[in-house]
């Protein structure tokens, strides 16, 4: 079905039925990328959500349909905490997926937290920039978000300066005392993706989903904002989380 914001809803039965068809999703990407300009570059979430669809890929018969070694993986967002960090995406990502496939350590841009918010903000606006190149923002084939109860993608939060950041590719968030820093891709970069990929799954994400979805974003919130300026945007949704949709 087509969401209210111009994307493409799919409802599946199950995290496990929604992770396998999001696995397709990145292996087909992958291939196109690579066959029409020689790369295939994604920016990954963290969380609970996206774990499953990184063990997939890391299986059979995904491990061996990927061309890893022309795979260029970025991180949506990261907590300011060393890589190996309980709380680190990279951990996560790293020990379920980029750990068992051949991928080259050099092809792997990670956000280096452990040095504070804005030095990391600054260092992966440069490897970002070194990339793609100066000109334009970049242009991911693929970038896989997740949604907050809240309404918050990446670390793009509510009520947040950086969510109206309009130049940055990347930016630092201070959060209070009681939760850690973070750096974040900003809305202009999630936009200028060929492809993204909602996930969500879970009774706790319906309010939430159907107010993006279906009474369009009537609190403004970050999730929201996202819709591809020259692609497409998708969301894949387990029966939970799209619950309060209408049927089409």
């Amino acid at each position: 079905m087509n969401g209210g914001t111009g994307s493409v809803v799919r409802i599946f039965p199950d995290i496990h039925a929604l992770s396998h068809a999001a696995a397709d999703m990145f292996r087909l990407l992958s291939r196109k990328a690579v066959s029409d300009h020689g790369r295939f570059t994604t920016a990954l979430s963290g969380g609970s959500t996206p774990k499953e669809l990184y063990t997939l890929l890391a299986e059979k018969p995904y491990s061996d349909q990927i061309d890893w070694a022309r795979v260029r993986p970025f991180w949506v967002d990261e907590r300011c905490v060393p890589r190996e960090h309980e709380d680190s995406n990279f951990k996560l990502v790293h020990e379920v997926l980029l750990s068992r496939v051949a991928i080259p350590e050099e092809n792997v841009h990670r956000i280096k937290g452990e040095r504070g918010a804005e030095w990391a903000a600054a260092d992966y606006e440069q490897d970002l920039k070194a990339f793609f190149g100066n000109g334009d923002w970049p242009a991911f084939d693929l970038i896989i978000l997740g949604v907050g109860e809240d309404g918050h993608t990446a670390s793009l939060f509510p009520g947040f300066s950086q969510v109206l950041e309009p130049r940055r590719l990347a930016a630092p968030v201070f959060l209070d005392a009681q939760k850690r820093d973070r750096v974040t891709l900003t809305l202009p970069v999630l936009n200028h993706a060929k492809q993204v990929l909602f996930l969500a799954a879970g009774l706790s994400k319906q309010k939430i989903i159907k107010s993006i979805l279906e009474d369009g974003n009537p609190d403004g919130v970050p999730a929201g904002f996202v819709h591809p300026v020259m692609g497409s945007s998708s969301w894949y949704l387990d029966q939970d989380a799209a619950c309060q949709l209408l049927p089409r």
